[in-house]
């Protein structure tokens, strides 16, 4: 969970609990019906969490995986690069995908 929303998660709680408790005392401004819709809107944000913490679990692998796949492509084309521009002449690069620079 990230700070921002763990930290935000839980002074709406306590917010809504507080409110709650004193609510019977004449709390000004503030309904049951606010409080539940509020609480139902803490309710989702808590699942959109939880579901985005699963997704960057699964995710992190992933992309490890493309990087160690792209430093290889790199890796690979680097070498191939020096083999044609060590070997042709300038003029002919652009023959074999490579821009015409030094």
């Amino acid at each position: 969970m990230s700070k921002t929303v763990e930290i935000q998660i839980e002074k709406s709680r306590g917010l809504i609990q507080g409110l709650r408790k004193h609510l019977s005392q004449g709390g000004k401004g503030t309904t049951i019906q606010e409080l539940d819709t509020m609480e139902s809107a803490l309710n989702l944000l808590v699942a959109a969490n939880e579901e985005c913490e699963r997704l960057r679990a699964e995710l992190g692998p992933k992309v490890m995986h493309m990087n160690e796949l792209l430093a290889g492509v790199k890796a690979d084309y680097v070498g191939h690069k020096l083999i044609i521009k060590n070997n042709y002449p300038q003029e002919r690069w652009m023959a074999y995908g490579l821009p015409d620079k030094k």
